[in-house]
């Protein structure tokens, strides 16, 4: 692959901070698979952030190239059209998100830099949370929740059965871009497995700990099905085990500690945002992560990757 084709399917993937352009094209064939809608507007998303970046001077080789420019663009896009549905005024929403996102992602790489943390998806959470707060203030903009509502509101009910456990597994790393259903989730499975069979099993682990977590706290069974609670879990394993924190065997402990964290901050979260639906984006992720990663220089065990 050569070109911006790759750039682009780079963007895609680094939801999940990897840079390897066919793990991208695993995430859009997975979007797609979930419904056209979220495969093009989540591309979308992904070519205005990466365009913006571009023509306002961020750094190619550092930035663009690797496609850390295009993936909050990625999940503006999905998120909107989850939200909004496809409609003409949600492209232009996607259009300016991405924009104010691109910018929003310089601020705070700025801002975070000497406290050595990323910006990761806080950009898309702001931007996404923002727009669907103020979104029923707007008639051409309102339609409805489109599919933000939580399953559990037509079955609830916090029984697990295997089914819940092992769809919800794999949905969890689906719902990394809002996709609940199972089969989606393994082609994502898949896409990770594609950069690295021990990235696969840590998405898979994590995922499994944050339903589990859920589990345990009681949470609706149908929430635990549609993998509510493992998707902020997934992100947050994967980013301090080997990501942004050397993988050691304290590392590991370091990292499962955060992923229930993440599972937990997800009902609390929810509660916050009732008004969006109870939608938590990845602000568990955003926020553990965050406390996580500014931690570690106290701790002389565990080491910045």
């Amino acid at each position: 692959m050569s070109g911006g084709l790759p750039v682009i399917l780079k963007g895609v993937a680094q939801v999940i901070f990897q840079a390897n352009p066919w793990t991208g094209l695993a995430f859009l064939i997975a979007l797609f698979v979930g419904g056209w809608r979220f495969g093009l507007f989540g591309l979308l998303g992904t070519v205005v952030a990466t365009l913006t970046a571009y023509l306002l001077g961020v750094s190619w080789a550092d930035r663009v190239a690797l496609g850390l420019e295009g993936f909050s663009g990625t999940l503006t896009g999905i998120g909107l059209v989850l939200y909004l549905d496809a409609r003409w005024i949600t492209v232009l929403l996607v259009v300016f998100g991405a924009v104010a996102g691109s910018v929003l992602t310089s601020a705070l790489n700025v801002l975070l830099k000497p406290y050595s943390l990323p910006a990761s998806t806080a950009p898309f959470c702001v931007i996404t949370t923002v727009m669907v707060v103020g979104g029923p203030a707007f008639g051409r903009v309102w339609n409805r929740h489109a599919g933000a509502a939580p399953p559990s509101v037509k079955a609830p009910g916090i029984e697990m059965d295997w089914t819940h456990l092992w769809q919800g597994t794999l949905s969890g790393v689906g719902q990394v871009m809002f996709q609940g259903q199972w089969y989606v989730g393994l082609i994502f499975l898949v896409g990770l497995v594609i950069a690295g069979w021990r990235l696969g099993l840590v998405a898979l682990m994590s995922s499994l700990a944050g339903l589990l977590t859920g589990w345990l706290l009681g949470a609706q069974a149908a929430d635990l099905g549609a993998g509510l609670y493992g998707y902020n879990s997934v992100l947050t394993g994967i980013a301090l085990f080997g990501t942004f924190v050397v993988a050691t065997p304290v590392s590991a402990v370091y990292a499962l500690i955060g992923v229930v964290a993440a599972a937990g901050f997800t009902a609390g979260v929810g509660n916050l945002l009732t008004v969006t639906g109870g939608h938590t984006l990845t602000w568990p992720f955003v926020l553990v992560t965050w406390a996580f990663l500014a931690a570690v220089p106290m701790f002389s065990r565990l080491e910045y990757a």
